[in-house]
């Protein structure tokens, strides 16, 4: 028998280390040939670490959330025959080894981390009752006068600043001195009662800290949204849409299901409307099309409009891109992003597919709320939010006719973006929605 030492592989993209975000396999468990060790993440890109060889589990170097260098070793089983590690000892430097099978790319979000068991709830204090009470109060566990509505608790200012700091209300503790007065003991009282009153009531207290480790695209996640908070300054710019003739117009189109060739046609949604305005408001705004390296100062400004749309996904979000929205019609946007939102909630995405946009769409859909503050896709300087429509009363000069109204809340980095360039773009979008046949004007 001997040993086989089983290093992180070369994922690719260039990268030197990865984050390891899941174990599939645990000490002393057998593994086959191309059973799937562990997974790592690389960006948005998720690999499995396949085992080359069959074997038993005899050590695992890294745990969840770890980052760890290319060509680490990250494994060691126990095999048949002399394996690939010098004298049969965990001690001894691993061999050049065979070239390792390569690690399998899923492309999907990193799933999230197993739940750490919660930490054990320490014991109850004990509750230290005098076997007699001082002459003249009563004893603890028998309950006081009932105070009347509005009537102060009396207690002492060491009683006061224990029940504050144990989170407990005074005016519902009966106190045992005289004219009701709360000591120490009717605190004990209360805190030995509260689990047995809960009960009674049919709710149960709970104890006890879960605590969740991030990683994967979680921790991603967290760290770009910190980053665009802590270096962009946020200028949010929110503005109503009426949207009836555009939903009409979506409605009428929506019934032609096939194109002047036969093939079948999307379905349209609110987004290649929006997108399509946002490619003719970018053509008088370019700057808006840009991303700021405020590390050297400079504004890349892009001539090809690449828009990101932020999608759910199980794990967490993503931004899949629609490339080169401006050279694509309603339909072809509509058929992209249908395309890109399987793919990102499958895990199917690739790298290429989740990065690299110029400007950015995030919508909640039908639980979009009346108005929402997007945080930007750093280092892109502009996010556009869609909000819910929703019909709503709108004075048209003699009456209050239902019209159907959408927000936009869109948020600018000001340090590139001035206010009033920001209303600008957002009014141009307003008056192309509002009026889409303009949106098939060149």
């Amino acid at each position: 028998m001997g040993e086989y030492v089983i290093k992180l592989p070369d994922v690719g993209e260039g990268v030197a280390e990865a984050e390891l975000v899941e174990w599939h396999v645990k000490i002393g468990d057998l593994v086959r040939e191309d059973a799937v060790l562990a997974a790592v993440m690389t960006d948005k890109a998720t690999v499995e670490i396949p085992s080359p060889v069959d074997g038993e589990i005899l050590w695992l170097g890294a745990e969840i959330g770890d980052t760890v260098a290319i060509g680490s070793p990250i494994v060691r089983l126990k095999v048949a025959g002399e394996g690939n590690v010098k004298g049969g000892t965990a001690q001894a430097a691993p061999k050049a080894e065979a070239a390792p099978k390569p690690a399998r790319v899923k492309t999907e979000p990193a799933p999230s981390a197993p739940k750490a068991a919660p930490k054990p709830a320490e014991p109850p204090a004990k509750v230290s009752i005098p076997a007699a009470a001082p002459k003249g109060t009563r004893p603890a566990s028998v309950t006081g006068a009932p105070r009347t509505e509005g009537e102060k608790p009396l207690a002492s200012p060491a009683v006061r600043l224990r029940a504050k700091e144990a989170g407990i209300d005074l005016r519902q503790v009966a106190g045992s001195g005289p004219a009701g007065r709360i000591s120490h003991e009717d605190i004990d009282a209360f805190l030995a009662r509260g689990p047995q009153l809960a009960r009674a009531a049919g709710l149960v207290s709970k104890d006890g800290v879960e605590d969740i480790k991030v990683v994967g695209l979680r921790r991603k996640i967290a760290e770009k949204m910190s980053l665009a908070k802590s270096r962009i300054p946020h200028i949010t710019y929110v503005e109503e849409i009426d949207v009836t003739a555009l939903e009409e117009l979506r409605a009428t189109l929506n019934k032609e299901k096939r194109g002047a060739k036969g093939a079948e046609k999307p379905k349209l949604t609110l987004l290649p409307f929006l997108m399509r305005a946002m490619v003719k408001a970018i053509a008088d705004q370019p700057n808006l099309n840009a991303l700021f390296d405020d590390d050297a100062g400079v504004i890349h400004q892009h001539q090809g409009i690449h828009i990101g749309i932020a999608a759910q996904t199980p794990t967490g979000l993503v931004v899949p891109v629609v490339k080169h929205a401006e050279a694509r019609d309603l339909w072809d946007c509509a058929a992209e992003v249908n395309r890109l939102a399987e793919a990102a909630k499958s895990g199917t995405a690739s790298r290429e597919e989740l990065s690299g946009s110029t400007i950015t769409i995030t919508s909640l859909g039908a639980m979009g709320g009346v108005a929402t503050t997007p945080v930007i896709n750093y280092p892109e300087v502009a996010i556009v939010g869609v909000n819910k429509m929703m019909v709503r009363p709108v004075w048209d000069g003699t009456q209050f006719i239902p019209r159907k109204m959408m927000n936009l809340s869109s948020s600018f980095d000001h340090r590139v973006i001035d206010g009033w360039d920001a209303a600008v773009f957002v009014q141009r979008i307003k008056a192309l929605l509002e009026t889409p046949a303009l949106i098939f004007v060149d």
